[in-house]
């Protein structure tokens, strides 16, 4: 699949594009569903040119926000500004583009007749041509959309949401039909477009994405912001490093309490901390003779992220 890094010309912008100011503001947003509360009292701030990913579990609230943020759903309480003013505006106005899961292939529709029937609905559109190249279907634009594979219809997806040269870019798990090559290739593009100055929010279930190509991760737990940094910030708030060592029938109670710890798992035989000093870890465990096959790793963004959206315990009645 074909893909640019940004070496087209940035796009010209209408007056007052690009002025100071939130991209994205969500103020103390709730959305209620009966009792059940999908977003709950969200407060979060994207800046223009910031790529942004918000992860989650199944059921943290993700769907939710991005509903909230394109005007889709309205909240309950609080407010959603785009660029200063209602959702709604900032959609009619051309100045967001999204790249949503859901969505059929429109029949008997080449690729290229599509873009240009949704071109002609903004005000600043795309040049055809550049949203073909950016999203990789220069050589299919003749194809008819309802023979495409599910990878190249993703793509598709990824070019109308460009039609409108938005400045303001929301991607709902965008590679989840893609190969390794044609996801690189996706972000390739994606960055390219970055580039030129806009906002993107993309939501992932792969982590390694949101590590390697966004500014930074907003972790979203119950409908709440639970983490908001890069992996690294995310990677030293959930402790720096992860210790094991075999048990060997050792008691487990004290290992909470060692320097440093912030989490103690048991797998079997072996005993699994989190530690925001591993140094200090390891020197009270060698003073309790625990370091049979002891061993030291960075935590990763996966150990992060588990870490900081663990279930709520369970209250008893």
């Amino acid at each position: 699949m074909a893909g640019t890094t940004g070496t087209v010309p940035a796009p010209s912008r209408a007056p007052g594009a690009g002025a100071a100011g939130a991209a994205v503001e969500f103020r103390g947003v709730t959305r209620s569903y009966g009792a059940v509360r999908a977003v709950d009292g969200l407060t979060l701030r994207i800046a223009p040119g910031e790529t942004v990913a918000l992860l989650g579990r199944n059921g943290a609230g993700k769907s939710t926000t991005l509903a909230l943020l394109l005007g889709l759903l309205p909240p309950t309480d609080g407010t959603v500004r785009l660029f200063g003013g209602p959702p709604e505006a900032a959609v009619r106005a051309g100045r967001v583009g999204a790249m949503l899961q859901e969505g059929r292939p429109v029949p008997r529709v080449t690729v290229r007749e599509l873009l240009t029937f949704v071109t002609g609905a903004h005000p600043r559109p795309m040049d055809v041509g550049e949203a073909l190249e950016l999203a990789g279907l220069g050589g299919l634009a003749g194809r008819r959309i309802d023979r495409l594979s599910g990878g190249q219809a993703q793509r598709v997806r990824f070019a109308v949401a460009l039609a409108g040269n938005p400045e303001l870019l929301v991607l709902d798990e965008p590679t989840a039909a893609l190969d390794v090559e044609a996801r690189r290739a996706f972000w390739d593009s994606v960055r390219g477009y970055a580039r030129r100055g806009n906002t993107v929010l993309f939501s992932t279930h792969y982590l390694t994405e949101a590590d390697e190509f966004a500014d930074r991760i907003v972790v979203v737990d119950r409908g709440r912001v639970a983490a908001d940094g890069s992996g690294a910030d995310l990677r030293r708030r959930a402790g720096g490093a992860l210790v094991s060592f075999d048990l060997s029938g050792a008691p487990t109670e004290p290992l909470a309490a060692l320097p440093g710890v912030g989490a103690v798992e048991i797998r079997g035989d072996r005993a699994l901390l989190r530690t925001a000093d591993s140094d200090a870890t390891v020197r009270a465990l060698a003073r309790l003779d625990l370091i049979r096959g002891l061993q030291v790793a960075p935590a990763g963004l996966e150990d992060a992220f588990l870490a900081l959206t663990a279930p709520a315990p369970k209250e008893t009645v």
